[in-house]
């Protein structure tokens, strides 16, 4: 369920809707992948690190606290669950993208879309208040769901190619490779593989969590990686510029060109599916985070409540409405136009916790962890793709999401003045 829970957030809607935004890169956004694949894996590394030497508790609190103390564990802790109720409502609406292949209505932007949109994060939120197994066990049907396009694209490519009858690939109308086309390819990319420390987030949920979070994150991080690389690339080379510019679906397109319009229709399907199971698996998260910090007192005691099932309603209720305004209020800006404003949103809202992660373990290498000369190497490497990213993602998206970051701070430190008062 961990590995599940990784991979299950990792491929939503990132893979399937980029190779539109990806296109126009040409090879920048092949570079791109793979820049953004080792930074990951970098990154996934120091984190399984991390996990195995400070178990238990929610990773987004315990690694910064460790190093640098309890008010830096808090903001970091913050920030990333602004990252998951942003990317819950992201995903809402990519699930409606790839259903607008099937219903054109859904397309058109407007009150109707977005309510549709904004049922979809309540029904999950549902489903995760029943419980971590019951939302567990929807991870798992989900994950084996949506492996099929992104496997299947590879498997139609490699079967044109090998009878003749592939489309030429070409790279023509594409920016020529460079450093600034090569960042914006590594930030978008970024998106896709965001959840790879999904299991990290839950440890206190987890049985052994030692051994079990560090092998999935890898896993996850390693099998989702080279299965993006292989088919998004593939999407992007076999489908004209134009043709994917004008796509709200790239998969569903890829599939109606080159098998059958109803293989596209299909795919369309199981790609909704797959941005509503990581929505399914980032609603778990958003959930826990609060619930953590409450029963560290750093918020109000009503975020530490569980239902008879054990799962934290109040943060539930709360994250959900705050991805349902999201949703409502921006849905004018269209379905295209909403998705790249939130992807870089909620990139550069989770990389705070990356980059924090990094700094954690260099700090800490000094002192409990002892570790070897190569892991600070990868530390040090996954450090400058993170504050590379975070800068790719433009002045507007980062100031957004230090901003919401910084609104965490007046609430910690009432929160210090509680614990600290006289009784």
């Amino acid at each position: 369920m961990c590995v599940a829970l990784g991979m299950g957030n990792m491929i939503g809607s990132g893979v399937f809707l980029l190779p539109r935004d990806l296109a126009p890169l040409g090879w920048n956004a092949v570079i791109g992948w793979g820049v953004s694949i080792t930074g990951t894996l970098c990154l996934a590394a120091v984190l399984a690190r991390l996990a195995r030497k400070l178990p238990g508790g929610s990773a987004t609190f315990t690694y910064a606290a460790a190093a640098f103390g309890p008010g830096t564990g808090f903001i970091v802790a913050w920030s990333y669950w602004i990252s998951c109720w942003t990317v819950v409502a992201t995903l809402a609406v990519a699930a409606l993208a790839n259903l607008s292949i099937l219903f054109p209505a859904l397309g058109a932007g407007g009150a109707g879309p977005a309510l549709i949109a904004i049922g979809c994060i309540w029904f999950f939120t549902l489903v995760n208040l029943l419980g971590v197994r019951r939302a567990g066990g929807a991870q798992l049907l989900t994950l084996g769901l949506k492996l099929i396009p992104i496997i299947g694209a590879v498997i139609v490519a490699l079967w044109l190619w090998g009878t003749g009858d592939a489309p030429t690939a070409s790279m023509a109308g594409t920016q020529p490779i460079s450093l600034s086309g090569v960042g914006s390819a590594a930030t978008l990319t970024l998106f896709a593989l965001l959840g790879f420390e999904s299991s990290c987030v839950v440890g206190d949920r987890v049985r052994d969590p030692e051994t079990t979070i560090p092998r999935a994150t890898m896993i996850a991080a390693a099998a989702t990686g080279l299965l993006y690389l292989l088919s998004c690339t593939t999407v992007t080379l076999l489908l004209p510029l134009d043709t994917l510019a004008h796509s709200n679906a790239s998969y569903a397109t890829y599939f109606s060109m080159l098998v059958s319009p109803s293989a596209g229709q299909g795919v369309a399907l199981f790609a909704a599916i797959a941005a509503l199971g990581a929505l399914n698996g980032f609603v778990l998260l958003q959930g826990e985070i609060p619930r953590d910090l409450a029963h560290r007192r750093l918020l109000p005691p009503i975020f530490a409540r569980d239902n008879r099932f054990a799962a934290p309603w109040v943060t539930q209720i709360v994250s959900s409405g705050l991805a349902s305004v999201i949703v409502y209020a921006n849905y004018s800006r269209g379905l295209a136009e909403l998705f790249s404003f939130m992807v870089l949103i909620t990139t550069s809202t989770a990389i705070i916790f990356y980059i924090a992660g990094a700094l954690a373990a260099l700090k800490l290498e000094y002192g409990a962890l002892k570790t070897s000369s190569t892991f600070i190497a990868l530390t040090i490497v996954g450090f400058a793709y993170s504050c590379w990213a975070f800068y790719g993602a433009g002045w507007e998206a980062s100031l957004w999401s230090l901003a919401m970051t910084a609104a965490g701070l007046p609430i910690y430190l009432v929160m210090q003045r509680r614990l600290t008062a006289p009784a």
